[in-house]
């Protein structure tokens, strides 16, 4: 079975981060919520609070087969304030895979996982993407690493990941079970 980690952060947004998760876990990938904030609390971009399962330096990094970053403005500003986020997406980019969506793909750029691959990012972050190859596409694989545009990009992210992570037979039965 395949592992995923998705990191949380206070402002992540939250259909970027839960609908990701939830797809994820419906096609049988294990899915582990990282906190980034000391504590398992995390606010989301709306006000919502909720917990994830641990915080970011709990989580089992040996047995996971991606990193997941989910955006929203605040969100992605502090996972991009977080050296421990940076490297672990830099040690996975390394054999293993990353993926992020919305603003947080400009987070990848800054550490230069980006140089000369194709990408996308929300709009409003193009300029923050040095030395990639904007599609504007709503969803984007470059080797192990995936970029998602936008919220409305989030299910197809998911669906990607899912591709990815337990297979072609697995996105069909949770896009039937979505109606998607």
């Amino acid at each position: 079975m395949s592992k995923a980690i998705v990191f949380f952060a206070d402002g992540f947004e939250e259909c970027e981060g839960l609908l990701v998760v939830d797809l994820l876990r419906r096609a049988g990938v294990e899915v582990t919520t990282a906190s980034i904030n000391g504590s398992t609390k995390i606010n989301s971009s709306h006000g919502i609070t909720l917990f994830s399962d641990v915080t970011a330096e709990d989580a089992d990094y040996e047995a996971a087969d991606i990193v997941v970053l989910p955006g929203g403005l605040k969100g992605t500003e502090n996972l991009a304030a977080s050296s421990f986020v940076k490297r672990k997406c830099l040690e996975f980019a390394d054999g293993k895979k990353v993926a992020a969506i919305c603003a947080a793909p400009s987070i990848l750029a800054s550490v230069g996982l980006l140089e000369g691959k194709k990408a996308t990012v929300h709009p409003k972050f193009e300029d923050r993407m040095p030395g990639a190859e904007l599609t504007h596409a709503q969803v984007t694989v470059d080797g192990n690493i995936t970029t998602g545009q936008a919220l409305g990009a989030a299910i197809p992210f998911a669906l990607e990941l899912i591709r990815q992570l337990a297979g072609e037979d697995k996105v069909a039965k949770v896009r039937k079970g979505i109606c998607c």
